[in-house]
């Protein structure tokens, strides 16, 4: 699910030729395997949680101020794109650490 944004920014990435490793949104989508939501009864709170390819659960949680605005679809789409950002963070930690260990290995730094 490439939203405008995230187009705009790897269509800017490309043109300006960084092809250092790096996430992608394709990368990010390709660790989801499932996803479940839950709309808690009389609230306006919706919780969507992926699970990724190995397993790991990422939790992402939308809530409506006003009762009146509660539409479902539109918290879970919310709630989804909370949970896929937090994959981010968890894949941008594992790509750096894999690259750090690169550089070590690289350097015989590795004990």
């Amino acid at each position: 699910m490439l939203s405008a944004s995230e187009a705009a920014i790897e269509a800017e990435i490309k043109t300006k030729g960084l092809n250092a490793p790096r996430l992608t949104p394709d990368k990010i989508d390709a660790t989801i395997v499932g996803e479940d939501y839950h709309v808690f009864p009389g609230t306006t709170m919706t919780v969507c949680a992926l699970k990724l390819r190995n397993g790991y659960v990422v939790i992402g949680e939308s809530a409506a101020a006003s009762p009146e605005n509660f539409d479902e679809a539109i918290g879970k789409r919310i709630a989804r794109d909370n949970a896929r950002n937090k994959i981010w963070a968890l894949e941008g930690y594992l790509l750096r650490n894999k690259l750090h260990d690169e550089i070590r290995l690289a350097q015989g730094n590795i004990a």
